[in-house]
């Protein structure tokens, strides 16, 4: 029996997992896996970077899963510092940036997210930095030591918002600027308003609708602050949140076909649509939404693992299939947390759906008990049959988690009258007598039943 060979572009979170996944099924005699990675390091959190610069992780290796010798013990060979220039799928190769050519009978591309660099002159300045890998978090951290004062955030995603509050930790005074009208544009703007007031209160510059037109440099070439329509902004160092896209031009020059989101097309398998050989998982690849069974891309590491463990399965000899996204995300801001899954209204109206909006403001906790803060939540249901389509939470410490029940109800298909009947803790430190979850979905129900 001849042995097949699997090789992974990408060693971090799909590429990884679907390696590993493979190997849990195929031995080393019936399957050699291969992993090609352009960095240094495989199975990294860059999640974490943020927390690292921050100081609340203090050592880079503390986000490192697991190291390219741990891999090679389990029959997984990495090699690290080698990136693939391309993909000969006719001929059934990869060739490195050394000349190697590589010959694989499965393939799985995991090249991730690109991070959005808009046409903006001096952003390649010294001074500028982004947030994508972990070298990136070590020249930044390099920067601090050097002591500046002032930062300017420029985005206000997930990772503007947490790199914000990591500066603000290591003393910076931090100004947030953002092209949108407010933060976190995956919110409604009424929650969106609620994130940037308590940006504010926390003491951070915010500067929304104003897009940068220019990074203004020093007689050195340095970044010192940037150039919108309205104004300038004097900074030490300058932080990239700009967002992500997928990183799909190797696979593209190869002939594999993108998908209408730019993304890589694949099935439920996460087999490419064009080569049967060939599968993609992560950052680059296209998937469904949930709720509207629409080609989505969203990039997150949750998505990413699973994607790869679904891919790893399917090339081990195992049925899977991936069962789709809502978009559940949670982060923070200081002792602000902020949740979403399923649709916001924007999302809600592009899928024609005919929908109703509700907010509750309650507090985390029983309203005697010490630590009890504020909190609200905003759901989206289907009018008529109650049906929740999608979830916002903004309030204080013990917020966010909550985020998952209501992820739980919309993937199971539920109505607002079946969660606020369903069966959820209390406890005066965790929460009031009636969640408040439980409330949102039964001023829903109590509206849909008049």
């Amino acid at each position: 029996m001849s042995t097949e060979r699997l090789v992974v572009i990408g060693g971090d979170a799909a590429g990884m997992s679907a390696a590993a996944q493979a190997r849990r099924l195929r031995t080393a005699d019936d399957l050699e896996i291969v992993v090609l990675e352009q960095g240094d390091v495989v199975s990294y959190s860059a999640c974490g970077i943020p927390y690292w610069v921050g100081g609340q992780v203090e050592d880079r290796d503390d986000l490192i899963a697991r190291t390219p010798v741990e891999f090679a013990a389990r029959d997984i060979t990495v090699h690290t510092g080698t990136r693939a220039t391309e993909i000969d799928a006719g001929a059934g190769k990869v060739v490195t940036d050394t000349g190697e050519r590589i010959g694989y009978d499965r393939l799985l591309v995991a090249t991730g997210g690109r991070p959005n660099r808009p046409p903006i002159p001096g952003l390649d300045a010294p001074g500028v930095f982004g947030v994508h890998r972990l070298d990136d978090g070590a020249a930044i951290r390099a920067a601090l030591d050097a002591g500046p004062r002032r930062a300017l955030v420029l985005g206000g995603g997930y990772i503007g918002l947490e790199m914000a509050e990591a500066l603000q930790r290591r003393g910076l005074e931090v100004t947030v600027v953002l092209a949108d009208p407010l933060p976190m544009q995956l919110l409604d703007a009424d929650m969106a308003e609620r994130v940037c007031a308590g940006m504010g209160a926390m003491g951070m510059e915010m500067h929304p609708d104003q897009a940068v037109r220019e990074i203004l440099v020093d007689e050195s070439g340095r970044a010192r602050g940037v150039r919108t329509d309205a104004g300038s902004y004097d900074a030490d160092l300058i932080v990239l949140g700009l967002g992500m896209g997928p990183e799909v031009g190797l696979a593209e020059r190869a002939g594999i076909r993108l998908g209408t989101t730019g993304a890589i097309a694949v099935d439920r398998t996460q087999r490419t649509r064009s080569h049967p050989e060939i599968y993609a998982a992560g950052d680059c690849s296209q998937t469904f939404h949930r709720v509207t069974g629409e080609a989505t891309h969203i990039a997150l590491g949750t998505h990413a693992n699973k994607q790869g463990r679904v891919a790893g399965s399917v090339i081990g000899g195992r049925a899977a299939r991936f069962a789709g996204v809502l978009g559940t995300a949670l982060t923070k801001v200081g002792d602000l947390e902020i949740g979403r899954t399923g649709l916001c209204t924007t999302e809600a109206e592009q899928a024609g759906f005919d929908y109703r909006t509700d907010t509750i403001e309650a507090t985390t906790k029983a309203g005697y008990y010490p630590g009890a803060e504020e909190i609200a939540i905003k759901l989206l249901s289907e009018a008529g049959s109650g049906r929740l389509l999608g979830a916002q939470i903004v309030g204080g410490p013990g917020s966010g988690k909550r985020i998952d029940v209501l992820a739980a109800a919309i993937w199971a298909g539920m109505t607002a009258e079946d969660l606020a009947g369903s069966d959820l803790s209390y406890a005066p430190p965790f929460s009031p007598t009636y969640d408040p979850v439980v409330v949102a979905a039964r001023v829903v129900s109590r509206i849909e039943q008049g």
